[in-house]
Parts: C-alpha cells; structure tokens; sequence
C-alpha cells in the first residue's frame, strides 16, 4: 500500500471521530428540570428484548421495556466499553473508560471519592437515590439516598445494606427493589427538588433464578436456538477456543441447570442442622451454591410443583447424557427459560414504576431510561456470559422515554457507548460536564439531531482478569468493521488478530483478519486504535 493511500486512511477515520470534551457547559437549565428515572439490569441482552427483534422476539418476553420504547427512543447500536458488570458500573457513574476509574475487573477496590455523575448533580439541586445492585464496594458516596445489595446480591431474600445498616427483606429481589423506589418515590423524596432516581436489578444475572410466578412461564416453551449454538472456532484463535464459558461443559448441574438432587438435599439439611446446634439462624451464606436453599420452604415448594417431574427425568438419563448432542441442547433450554423467566420479573418492575408515574402524573416531567451493564451471550458461539468484544456481549440495549422531547417510537442508530452515560444525565440537568470525562452527552441524538462530527469509531478493552479465562484483548469497531487483538498465555507477544465484516458476516464466524481484500481496511483500522488509546489517555501496556 502505498503511504497517500495509507495516510488518507488514517484522515478518513481520525477526522470522523468525535471530541466532545473540554469545557462542554449546558448554556442554561430549563426552568422546570426534569426528574430521571434510570433502569438498570445486569447482563440483560439486547436480543432478549422484544422491540430489538431476533429469534426470541415471537416469545414476548418484555412487554412493558417494549411499552417504554414504543413511547421513547431505542438505540440500536448501543455498546460498552469493558463487558464485564463491576468495570461498567465505574463507567456509567463516572463517564470514563476503566483504566482512569480504576475498577478494569469485578476484584479491586472502587474509589469512590473520585468525581462522579451523582456528585455533580446533586451540587446542581438534584436529589439522587439508588437502590439495588451497584456491585462497587467502598461507602457509597454522591447519593442522599442509598439501599444496595452487597456484592452480587441473592435472588431470595436477599440483604440490603443502607444508610440504616445491614437488613434481610423476605421476598424475591427485583420485586423488593421495585417496592423500595416506589416507596422512596412516596414518602422519602423532597418534592421541592427534582431527582435522579437508580433503579439497579440483580437480574439476569447468574445464577438465573426467576421469581416463583414465573418458574413455569417457560417451561413447556421450546426456545429458538441460534445457528452457531455448536460454533467450533475453526477460523478464531486461542482466546474463543480457550475460554470457559460453553453451555456444552461449564454450567454447573446444580447452581446453573437446578438439576437438585436428594443427595443436594440431605447435604443442606446436614448443614442446617449444624448450624441451628451453634445458634446460628440460617445455614447459607447465599450466592450460587446457596441460592436455591435460601428459598423458604413455601418458595422451594412452589419451585419443585414445577420442575421436579422433569428433573427426574433428566437425572435418570444419568450425568453422561448432559454431554450428548441432545443433552447440550436441553442444557441451553433449560439455560434460557430461567434467564428469560428472571427477565419477566425485570419486566413488571419496569411495568410498575411506568404505571405508578402515570397515575401519579409524574410521567409528564420525568425521563425514563432502560438499560443493562453489558449484553450476554444467549447460545451465541456455545456461550453463556459476556467479557469478549464479539457482538452480544460488546452491546448492550438503551431506550430512552422524553416526553416533549423524544418522538415516540423512534429509533437511533448512532454509535453510543456507556461512557456517554454520565455526560448525557448532566446534561439533563442543565449541570456543567467536567472536560475529563470522556464520553458525549446523548442529548442531540435524543432530540433527533445527529452533530456533524458524531463518533465513527468505538474503543474496547478487556483486562483478562477473573473468571471464564477469557483472554485480554482490546478492539476497535464502527458500523460496519471491528479489529480486535488478543492477549495472554498462549499467545504470541505481538498478539492475535481477528477482523470482522459484519455486513457480510453478522454472526462474527469468520475472522478475516488475513484476506488480502480487507488489508488496507484493517492497517487503517490499527492506526484508529493507537489514535482512540492515546485520545483516552490509555497508559502502554494497557489492557494487556
């Protein structure tokens, strides 16, 4: 290739891409600001949401997120910048990418005395409250008001850890959420302010465990499969072919498929009962081994009416049959209907408090945004779990409800990115955006204005830390392309690299990465990635 051809390549791309930064101020607030409800559930796929389509949309699993994007806007090329939760949650509180926040994997400390979006608002007059999951440790700061689940909370009866201290709720979690900012909304706000209101659900995450009504909401449903349920990886390299995220050998018989045998049983009921012999009021401790145990009696009963009689059935078949074609196949059936029936009760949360702003008539001054940490895999390539930059983890769904602002039943298909969270809530408010957060408001794009110099490109990293071994990578993406290099033990120094058309391959099935035809493409696309690195401050070595 010759050098003009080269450098007109690096222009193209660099000139299109966006710096919406330094010394961005809102030139006035409107006089009656409006308040923000944000919807926020974990690894909750755009492509089980009804209004985004796709094999699942004819289950109807999410009438009332659809209710809300029928009455908003839906973005249809929404993503992230670190798909994994804890490193996305630093994100939307602080508009910055994970190597300046610091939380780049779900283990380390959160800072949480460094600038965030709820600090900056309520200096601006917002009250803020969230309630639920955060799943960032450290004294909660920037909120008049906060309930949080520690750590990745329970499903059933779960804790909450508020500024009244540690309490346990009897229920089913996205339920209790639900009732706790509905309640916040009633009695506990200061009607003289408008407010920020975070609504943070558990689910779907994993362990997937529906509430009790909804159990049996899919359990006679035969759920579409994707086509590459049964990917081989014969074009990827060791980072997709390495990993420990297969439905096919790594979801657990008992905490992922509830596959509850008696010996399950009479191990609890031994556990049980040495712990009542030492005083102590309940034998779990929670997360996957306890969840389904942390049930009440009435609870599990309601669960096993259900599913008993086709556990049996499976269990007859003997632990070898899980691992046939057939038994692969039930694992992701099995997979999917708790995951899906975990979304129906994110889905009459979201149901409850749209209906709660319309008869309160709250629903005419109030925003209201959904949204998830990161997108999942759903089958996709064999997978469960989310962490790769491949498309259904890399993307995440976000609708937005304006009223007077919005046009209803519209759609965008800009690049958005969680970054641009923060930047987009302060802007609302008529608040200034610090010129060190990196993201762009998404007010114009809301208004239905796309600006003339709107991102073209999209910057990812991946830190290779915690489970499923996935490996450390980082990528860059516009509408169209995505170059990714992977990182780690087994790897060469210099990396592997995999190129994408998702025009012609929107399965990402074949990595193209060394067809002489994309050579040019993809030359011009590394140089975009050293530009995105250096545009957000990425320090060498980073994420490696």
């Amino acid at each position: 290739m010759n050098r003009r051809v080269f450098l007109k390549g690096i222009s193209a791309v660099g000139a299109a891409s966006v710096v919406c930064g330094a010394g961005r101020l809102r030139a006035a607030a409107a006089k009656d600001r409006p308040n923000i409800v944000w919807i926020f559930s974990d690894d909750h796929a755009y492509q089980a949401i009804g209004t985004y389509g796709g094999r699942l949309q004819k289950l109807n699993p999410t009438p009332n997120i659809d209710k809300l994007a029928s009455a908003g806007m839906r973005f249809d090329k929404s993503y992230v910048g670190n798909s994994i939760c804890a490193p996305s949650r630093g994100t939307l509180l602080t508009g910055k990418h994970s190597h300046l926040h610091g939380m780049i994997a779900n283990g380390p400390r959160f800072d949480q005395g460094q600038q965030t979006f709820p600090k900056l608002l309520q200096k601006a007059g917002y009250q803020t409250a969230m309630i639920g999951k955060i799943h960032l440790p450290g004294k909660m700061q920037g909120f008049d008001y906060w309930d949080v689940l520690p750590g990745q909370g329970d499903y059933y009866q779960p804790q909450f850890l508020g500024s009244k201290g540690n309490h346990m709720v009897p229920g089913y979690v996205s339920d209790i959420i639900t009732d706790k900012s509905l309640g916040w909304l009633e009695a506990d706000r200061d009607k003289s302010k408008p407010f920020m209101l975070m609504i943070h659900h558990k689910a779907p995450h994993r362990n997937w465990l529906p509430a009790t009504r909804h159990v049996g909401k899919y359990e006679d449903v035969e759920i579409p499969e994707p086509d590459n349920l049964f990917d081989d990886y014969a074009t990827r390299g060791v980072a997709a072919k390495k990993q420990t995220m297969t439905i096919a050998r790594h979801l657990t018989h008992f905490s992922d498929l509830m596959l509850v045998t008696q010996q399950d049983r009479d191990a609890y009921a031994a556990k049980a009962k040495k712990a009542k012999a030492a005083g102590k009021k309940h034998p779990f401790t929670g997360g996957e081994r306890g969840a389904y145990f942390r049930m009440t009696d009435q609870q599990r009963a309601a669960w096993d009416k259900i599913r008993e009689p086709s556990n049996q059935k499976i269990l007859a078949k003997g632990p070898k049959w899980l691992s046939t074609k057939e038994g692969i196949k039930w694992r992701y059936q099995r997979y999917m209907k708790d995951y899906l029936g975990a979304i129906a009760g994110v889905d009459d949360s979201v149901g409850r408090v749209l209906d709660y702003l319309k008869k309160t008539g709250m629903d005419k001054n109030t925003i209201v945004m959904y949204s998830s940490d990161q997108g999942f895999y759903l089958g996709e390539h064999g997978w469960f779990d989310k962490r790769f930059m491949y498309k259904e983890s890399f993307r995440t769904p976000l609708i937005a409800k304006w009223p007077g602002v919005v046009k209803p039943g519209s759609t965008n298909t800009d690049l958005v990115q969680n970054i641009d969270w923060a930047e987009t809530f302060l802007d609302i408010a008529g608040a200034p955006i610090p010129a060190d957060m990196q993201g762009c408001s998404l007010v114009p794009l809301l208004k239905g204005k796309t600006p003339a110099n709107w991102r073209k490109t999209l910057y990812y990293q991946y830190f290779g830390r915690g489970a499923h071994s996935v490996r450390a990578h980082e990528g860059v993406a516009d509408k169209r392309y995505k170059l990714m290099r992977f990182m780690g033990r087994d790897i060469p120094k210099e990396g592997q690299w995999e190129f994408y058309d998702i025009k012609t391959d929107p399965g990402e099935m074949k990595n193209a990465y060394s067809a002489p035809e994309h050579a040019e493409r993809i030359a011009t696309m590394k140089i975009e990635l050293q530009r995105l690195k250096k545009q957000y401050k990425v320090p060498p070595g980073v994420p490696g």
